[in-house]
């Protein structure tokens, strides 16, 4: 039998959906992390993919490679964090998900939307595949519906489109599609590709357009739908390996 390959400690806990290496190593630095219960520091030296770890106190089981990479469709509604740990204590997608589906494995987050945000939210049970999927180098573009109080001129709509920058960060072009006025508020269709932090909100804010609903309604190839809040559905086997196959070598 060929001998295990063993990986760097912050490269296992990335994979295993907890964070990213850099945080990871942040961790290991700060004495948060035990190896099959010993407490761990070292950056360089190597331990086995499916060593027993600890981290902050919470024990993270090594994932069972005999299965494939799955993937979920949920439908985030309002007020939920995309985080496993929060120290101020709010209710998060993961609690919630695991109330309801007690069944399900650990699940990892697809990027994040923030606490105001609802909509489409991939989730898998894969750390590495996670992480892929959230590459700009996948290409993967998001689609969202906005809500604004005020309109969105023609002029701001172009700038959108060819690209803008604020505040010294350059935001790149977004599709942007504009809908009749409803009273005071307007709704916008926008499609972007690079998925900066709070870049809709940001973009807004500069034209002076509080965001009053932002919806998340596709990610890559996937699609919110019909699926109702705060539901989840798996994506089929087949469908899975025909959009993201080589992604989980």
């Amino acid at each position: 039998m060929d001998e295990e390959v063993k990986e760097r400690l912050a490269k296992i806990i990335s994979n295993r959906g907890i964070c990213s290496r850099r945080d990871a190593e942040k961790l290991i630095l700060a004495g948060k992390v035990k190896v099959k219960g010993q407490l761990w520091t070292s950056l360089s030296e190597k331990v086995s993919p499916r060593a027993p770890l600890e981290v902050s106190g919470e024990s993270i089981p090594a994932p069972d490679h005999s299965f494939n990479p799955r993937l979920w469709l949920y439908h985030k509604p309002l007020g939920l964090i995309c985080s496993h740990k929060d120290p101020e204590g709010r209710p998060s997608v993961f609690s919630s998900i695991s109330t309801l589906h007690p069944h399900l494995p650990r699940l990892i987050s697809v990027g994040r939307l923030d606490l105001n945000t609802e909509g489409l939210l991939l989730l898998t049970n894969k750390g590495s595949l996670a992480r892929k999927l959230e590459l700009p180098s996948t290409a993967w573009k998001r689609k969202y519906r906005v809500r604004v109080f005020g309109t969105l001129t023609a002029t701001a709509q172009r700038q959108i489109q060819k690209g803008i920058s604020i505040n010294g960060i350059h935001y790149r072009p977004i599709e942007c599609r504009t809908y009749p006025s409803e009273g005071r508020n307007q709704w916008i269709d926008l499609t972007l590709q690079e998925g900066k932090n709070r870049e809709i909100r940001n973009i807004m804010e500069h034209f002076n357009l509080p965001i009053n609903r932002l919806i998340r309604t596709a990610y890559g190839p996937f699609q919110l739908g019909n699926l109702l809040k705060n539901h989840i559905k798996e994506v089929s086997h087949k469908v899975t390996d025909e959009q993201i196959g080589n992604l989980c070598e």
